[in-house]
């Protein structure tokens, strides 16, 4: 059974879809809280600071990409996980999600035990996360474990949490190339189907805050974090 500290939010205007996941993850020891829209999601997810938020695209007064865009610009949410459950099975909407910060994307249909496999591999680190080094410095680049900041130069910035996930992934296993499978297999699981495409787009976001020089692109076969 989960921890029953772990609190999760719902967002999609279909009922059905909120009771049923409900039920389902309030079955397994989580803390559910719903909202029917994009606006009642950032409500609630200012009140309650969900540890995850699963959430629809399509949704009347707000969609799920500009409710998901305003949450994580929220401080305090920068350890919230976003999950889009969605009906759009389109490239662009794929992208337009991991882009606002998001952390998985799921298309409609799934089954409920097979969405609760993604959630519990996704929280896993809330479970286990202990005490140990709270920063790690590469050069010009700064890495604050507690708060998913980083820090070049003087600029600073708080990461989506895939973002500071598959960072920490290159961090700690540096000079060694990646193919795209092995990276998402390691950072976002087996058993989770994401496109390649996901891989390319975090690691352009990540690119932007701390430059070029960190993440290398090897041609042909997949990524590697230098670390002379």
């Amino acid at each position: 059974m989960i921890d029953i500290s772990l609190k999760v939010l719902v967002v999609d205007d279909d009922p059905d879809i909120l009771e049923l996941l409900q039920y389902n993850l309030e079955g397994e020891g989580y803390q559910v809280f719903t909202a029917e829209n994009g606006k009642i999601a950032v409500d609630k997810a200012k009140q309650h600071i969900p540890d995850l938020i699963v959430m629809d695209i399509m949704m009347p007064i707000m969609d799920g990409i500009e409710a998901g865009r305003i949450i994580k610009q929220m401080p305090e949410l920068n350890k919230t996980y976003l999950l889009f459950l969605t009906a759009r099975a389109e490239e662009y909407s794929e992208i337009a999600a991991f882009d606002i910060g998001a952390d998985d994307y799921i298309i409609k249909p799934v089954k409920p035990r097979a969405l609760l496999s993604r959630i519990k591999a996704m929280l896993k680190r809330e479970l286990a996360e202990g005490t140990g080094t709270e920063k790690i410095v590469i050069e010009d680049l700064t890495i604050n474990k507690q708060n998913y900041s980083i820090a070049v130069n003087n600029n600073s910035w708080v990461l989506p949490k895939k973002e500071f996930d598959l960072l920490m992934f290159f961090v700690t296993n540096p000079n060694k190339v990646y193919s795209r499978d092995e990276i998402l297999s390691n950072v976002w699981g087996r058993g989770i189907h994401v496109t390649e495409r996901t891989v390319d787009v975090h690691i352009r976001k990540i690119r932007e805050k701390i430059g070029d020089d960190y993440i290398r692109t090897i041609k042909g076969v997949g990524y590697l974090f230098a670390n002379a």
